[in-house]
């Protein structure tokens, strides 16, 4: 299969670990080894990942010397998905060494009029204790929102419509190439009147990057890792309850939260909706017993697909 395999932030990056050089090279070391575990069993990948904790680092880093001029998010967010691409291919090629790899810096347009420039909510950076956030804020002018136990701070995070590397991507896929792309959600661009394009404050959201990146590439299974096992219906409450095998239908009237596990299930909606193929959510470390349908969480369009993956196979792990 040609599977869409979105890293998330927090995958990278676990959550209270401090931002340094040598964790989030360990971290993505073990994702590397994950992934390695997939194309061994013979599937194609493309690899997406997410950069709240860099882009957020570096914003930090330029706003701690402001005489050198701040550089906005879209620079920023290239940057972090350079960096972080770099050590995937890398970590990834130190593994699977007769394989070819390219990391593509990838321009993803958003409406410039897209109510997500009013209303922020995608978050970066180091996570803060509330007081400490609010100070921030109001220093700063940023604008905060909570995050499990923490604050952090939020920046807009408008819909991914186009991939303008997609043709790219593709033809490199079809070469045997792993591509590591889309970083971040992919750099936020506009397209002008005259038809050229400029980069826009924001990031992106990772996985509905990945999501439309999974239907531009028609892909097999849109497979998104976190450092959670699975997508709980009310999580954080005495009656969590994990859920293994979903449709959209099924979903009608639950709300996850915008910041985390929010977009992960939107994109996984929106790819199944319009190929009646699947999806997958779930921990990094399980991505192989994911996509052999027996650990995580599968989205199904069961009007579509009503014959689970593992129904020749193994049973799913409830």
């Amino acid at each position: 299969m040609l599977i869409v395999v979105a890293l998330g932030g927090n995958a990278l990056l676990r959550r209270g670990e401090p931002m340094t050089a040598e964790n989030q090279r360990a971290n993505i070391k073990r994702a590397a080894s994950a992934l390695a575990e997939l194309i061994g069993e013979g599937h194609s990948v493309v690899v997406t990942h997410g950069n709240g904790p860099q882009v957020g680092l570096l914003a930090l880093q330029a706003a701690a010397n402001p005489g050198d001029g701040a550089f906005p998010l879209d620079v920023l967010g290239a940057e972090s998905a350079g960096m972080i691409g770099y050590v995937i291919e890398q970590e990834l090629g130190n593994l699977l060494k007769r394989r070819l790899f390219a990391t593509l810096l990838t321009q993803v347009t958003v409406d410039p009029h897209d109510p997500a420039f009013v209303h922020p909510t995608k978050p970066i950076g180091p996570v803060y204790d509330e007081a400490t956030a609010h100070r921030l804020a109001n220093e700063r002018g940023w604008q905060i929102a909570p995050d499990g136990d923490k604050w952090r701070r939020v920046v807009p995070s408008p819909k991914p419509l186009v991939i303008l590397e997609a043709s790219v991507i593709s033809f490199l896929v079809e070469r045997g190439v792993i591509v590591i792309c889309t970083g971040g959600g992919g750099v936020p661009v506009i397209a002008r009147d005259d038809g050229s394009f400029c980069g826009v404050e924001a990031v992106i959201d990772k996985d509905l990057a990945s999501s439309l990146l999974a239907r531009e590439l028609k892909a097999d299974m849109l497979l998104m890792l976190t450092d959670v096992d699975a997508v709980y219906a009310d999580y954080g409450t005495a009656a969590a309850r994990a859920l293994r095998s979903v449709s959209p239908k099924e979903l009608s009237g639950r709300t996850f939260p915008a910041g985390s596990m929010g977009p992960k299930v939107s994109a996984a909606i929106e790819f199944i909706e319009a190929t009646g193929k699947s999806a997958a959510i779930g921990k990094l470390d399980n991505a192989l017993e994911i996509v052999r349908g027996q650990r995580g969480t599968w989205f199904e369009a069961s009007a579509l697909f009503p014959q689970k993956p593992w129904a020749t196979g193994t049973t799913p792990r409830t």
